[in-house]
């Protein structure tokens, strides 16, 4: 009796480390613009600083369950001054940022905050003793150069709310700053949580605060189911975001990653011109095309020569 031969399937290739990471980092920057439109959807009902407070919140709860599955991760002191500090500048990136995306696109928004590789180029040097060539240097200029034809200082119809993307990035480049100390004994899964639990307990604080002194008004407990939904998807698209972006950063190094970071505007794009039906002018596409070509030709030139430009570990806003 004949067999007929049996046909073993090939097993598939699985995926290199690096692309498994430039995966995950894609995924992660499009998951951010949800969050982020969570936020803005908010800011119709709630104050910004609330939003802000809620978000951080949120963020906190559902990092708790990814802590405890990925606890082995957890190394060094969460709370600590140095992990506080990095609180603060947490807070201040998302108050801002929420505060923004109240009166403004999205992808407006996001285009400015994304000065803060070049912020974080000029910060390296006296902050890290990470000094940059002149090219690069010439680089960072010329994306600043694009920040303002987005920001256009007395023409944008935002006012000065157009600076406070600025003022974000600048504290999300102090923040990478704060996190290569933190991070030297401490694994970027503890700093995260300890940060995040600094950083909703002081929003907590000053919204209360805010809230007995008269200074602002809290919106009630009571309100609509999907007001609670959109703050809880808030904090969990933070939480996940910052998950895949720490895997990421195991399997690629950062050269390799922090061209992906820009599908961020890709993705605010999108979510703003399909929920809100914002698009951007021309004039701001001229200026993210000119941030995104500075940022690149950075990566470039780190990657060519091996300069030491802070190759730092992104966490999750």
């Amino acid at each position: 009796m004949s067999h007929a031969p049996i046909l073993k399937r090939a097993p598939a290739p699985a995926l290199s480390p690096t692309t498994a990471g430039m995966v995950l980092m894609a995924v992660a920057m499009l998951l951010l613009p949800v969050g982020d439109t969570f936020a803005k959807v908010l800011t119709g009902v709630l104050g910004p600083l609330e939003v802000t407070m809620w978000r951080l919140l949120a963020q906190g709860l559902c990092l708790v369950p990814i802590a405890l599955v990925l606890r082995r991760r957890l190394r060094g002191a969460m709370f600590s001054p140095v992990v506080a500090l990095s609180g603060l500048l947490v807070m201040v990136t998302l108050g801002s940022l929420v505060t923004a995306f109240s009166v403004m696109p999205i992808a407006t928004a996001i285009a400015i905050f994304f000065v803060e590789p070049l912020i974080l180029t000029l910060l390296a040097g006296p902050l890290l003793g990470e000094v940059a060539g002149p090219r690069r240097y010439a680089a960072v200029g010329v994306g600043l150069l694009g920040a303002l034809i987005v920001i256009r200082p007395g023409f944008s119809t935002f006012g000065l709310a157009t600076l406070l993307p600025l003022v974000a990035a600048t504290s999300y480049a102090l923040n990478m700053v704060v996190l290569r100390r933190a991070c030297a004994r401490r694994s970027a899964l503890t700093v995260q949580c300890g940060a995040t639990v600094y950083a909703a307990l002081g929003m907590v604080i000053i919204v209360g605060g805010a809230s007995v002194m008269g200074v602002m008004e809290l919106a009630p407990l009571v309100r609509p189911a999907w007001t609670w939904g959109a703050i809880l998807g808030c904090g969990a698209f933070a939480a996940m975001s910052f998950v895949l972006i720490a895997e990421a950063f195991r399997h690629a190094d950062a050269t390799t990653l922090t061209p992906f970071q820009y599908l961020e505007i890709v993705g605010a794009t999108a979510a703003g011109y399909l929920v809100f039906s914002e698009f951007p002018d021309g004039l701001t596409w001229l200026g993210i095309a000119i941030i995104l070509g500075s940022g690149t030709y950075i990566v470039h030139r780190e990657r060519q020569r091996g300069a030491p430009v802070p190759r730092h570990r992104r966490n999750g806003r």
